[in-house]
């Protein structure tokens, strides 16, 4: 590494806000996937959005190529650094900046923890309902850059329905500063969109505005067993249509899944006397406490009369809805158990899920013996999630490319949430087309003629 540029950033930074040798700790060498770590060259922790743009300006002048890092909880290799790259982190770029009740918005620094955003609107008597299993460690600015999906995308949508405006620096240190607090503002082209979902290879977000809700009154939670998907696909339905709005969770889960959690997770357990092939966990959410309840009872009761499920059991207080939850919740207990897994997070239109799932049921047999399969996603916004594995580590490739496969097979997305990274770039192609993927090699080159900021992410 250029020991002038080093100089230059430990002036700005102090002494603290750069990290060499020794003091870069394993912590920096890997994303949560641990796909290939390596620790970087240095670690830079600015404490502003100023201090952002002095880094890159200065690695842009000496093309020093860096990857960003937030709470490294991702899980496709997108912040594992590279061989003499340095690393970005932004885990001091923290703190809530404001709370505005009459706009109903919460302005952040990129590095806060996705939970202390969550417990700010709350404090304030607000609702903040991005949601995923990483809320404690995961920062915001990993959530936008990466438009995390999460529990609650059927009512609420992805992080890109949740971001009014941001701030975010180029490769070339330059600022861009749209922090707006409108929900309409078609005033020329929205520039945000560069930088959601993007994973960081356009530039580097350091402040958001976020959509705050109000906080429901009333919340009813159950666990529904069927007999099969089409049963679950129903429920759905007659969900969206009993609940409209109010439907935010709609968790299914497969008899692989549940099993496997029940013989391997600590204080897991099914409230059902009999096994079942599915599970549907529903959530709604209202702001009649007095007739919420009433509704969401009697809407499991037609489910029950018209046979879409089999059982139902309702939460009947908040401990008995954290235990329904403790089963969905269980795959980061449970995951690690299964040697050299692949996880796949993907998607495909509602009414393609079963026939992808058989598909990729027939091909496991065929190619592999005795293979495990996790499966289970949020359903109501065409996620699923499978977790696969031999227990060989020479399958693992195997696996990736029979699923994907099939994945493009019935026209779905290879991420529908977690993003591509490292570790899916080379499926990308299965998912998006020669043309789509050219354009957005030509907006990095505009914006990254340098090529410094993440490179090798993504495309």
């Amino acid at each position: 590494m250029n020991t002038t540029l080093l100089d230059t950033l430990k002036a700005k930074l102090g002494a603290t806000g750069v990290l060499s040798g020794a003091d870069i700790s394993d912590k920096y060498a890997a994303d949560w996937s641990r796909s290939n770590p390596q620790r970087p060259i240095a670690v830079l922790r600015p404490r502003t959005t100023d201090e952002v743009a002095f880094i890159l300006k200065a690695c842009h002048s000496a093309g020093q190529p860096l990857v960003v890092q937030g709470g490294l909880t991702g899980l496709c290799g997108g912040a594992t650094p590279h061989a003499g790259e340095i690393a970005l982190s932004l885990e001091r770029l923290t703190g809530i900046e404001e709370i505005d009740p009459v706009s109903q918005t919460l302005t952040v620094l990129a590095g806060t923890p996705l939970e202390t955003v969550q417990d700010a609107a709350a404090a304030a008597g607000f609702r903040f309902p991005l949601d995923l299993g990483a809320r404690g460690s995961c920062t915001i600015g990993g959530n936008i850059s990466t438009n995390a999906g999460g529990n609650e995308v059927i009512r609420y949508g992805m992080a890109r329905a949740l971001v009014l405006g941001l701030e975010a620096v180029l490769p070339d240190g330059t600022v861009i500063s749209s922090m707006n607090r409108m929900l309409k503002n078609n005033a020329g082209f929205d520039l945000k969109q560069l930088f959601i979902g993007t994973e960081g290879t356009l530039g580097v977000v350091t402040r958001a505005v976020l959509r705050l809700f109000p906080a429901p009154l009333s919340g009813c939670t159950a666990l529904c067993a069927a007999g099969d998907l089409p049963s679950v696909l129903k429920l759905l339905s007659h969900a969206s249509r009993r609940f409209g709005s109010g439907l935010s969770a709609f968790e299914v889960m497969w008899a692989d899944y549940v099993d496997f959690v029940l013989q391997h997770a600590k204080g897991v357990r099914l409230p059902f006397e009999v096994r079942h092939a599915l599970y549907a966990l529903i959530e709604f959410e209202g702001l009649q406490p007095e007739t919420d309840t009433a509704l969401f009872e009697t809407v499991l009761e037609e489910a029950m009369t018209d046979g879409m499920v089999r059982d139902v059991v309702i939460a009947r207080s908040e401990k008995e809805a954290a235990n329904l939850w403790k089963i969905r919740d269980a795959i980061g207990e449970v995951a690690p158990l299964l040697t050299s897994a692949a996880h796949f997070d993907i998607s495909a239109p509602i009414g393609a899920i079963e026939a992808l799932i058989d598909a990729v049921k027939k091909d496991l047999a065929a190619s592999f013996s005795g293979a495990t399969q996790l499966t289970f996603g949020h359903l109501g916004d065409s996620n699923l999630h499978l977790v696969t594995s031999t227990g060989r580590t020479e399958d693992t490739q195997k696996l990736y490319e029979l699923v994907y496969r099939r994945v493009g097979e019935f026209h779905g997305s290879v991420s529908a949430e977690h993003g591509i990274g490292m570790i899916k770039k080379k499926y990308l192609g299965l998912s998006r087309s020669a043309e789509e993927i050219d354009l957005m090699r030509k907006l990095k080159a505009l914006l990254d003629p340098k090529g410094i900021l993440n490179p090798g992410r993504v495309i």
